[in-house]
C-alpha cells in the first residue's frame, strides 16, 4: 500500500513540475525558452487549462504527502527489535535415588 502510494507521490510532484515548467510566467518563463510552444501547442485557452492542470496535481501531491506522513507515523517494530520468544520445555531430570 505504502509502495503504490509512494509511486503515485513521484509520478504527480515530476508531473508537476513539467506542468510548472510549460507554464509562462510573467517574465516570460521556461516556456518562452522554447520559442512560445505551449501557446502553439496548446491554443489560446492553455492559460486556463495548465492552471487547471496545476491545481488537480497540486491537489493530488498534498493528499498523497499527508497520506505518506500518517503512514510512515505509525509505530512499526523492526523485526531485528522484537524480544525473542523461545519456549522452553523442561527437561525430565533423574531424580537421586
Amino acid at each position: 500500500m505504502t509502495n503504490l502510494i509512494f509511486g503515485i507521490h513521484i509520478t504527480v510532484s515530476l508531473l508537476l513540475i513539467l506542468i510548472v515548467l510549460m507554464q509562462s510566467a510573467k517574465g516570460g518563463g521556461l516556456g518562452g525558452a522554447f520559442g512560445g510552444v505551449t501557446e502553439t501547442a496548446f491554443g489560446s485557452r492553455a492559460g486556463t487549462f495548465l492552471t487547471r492542470l496545476t491545481t488537480t496535481f497540486a491537489i493530488l501531491f498534498m493528499i498523497t504527502s499527508l497520506t505518506l506522513a500518517v503512514l510512515s507515523s505509525k509505530k512499526r517494530v523492526s523485526v531485528m527489535e522484537k524480544e525473542p520468544t523461545v519456549e522452553t520445555i523442561p527437561e525430565d531430570v533423574p531424580k537421586d535415588k
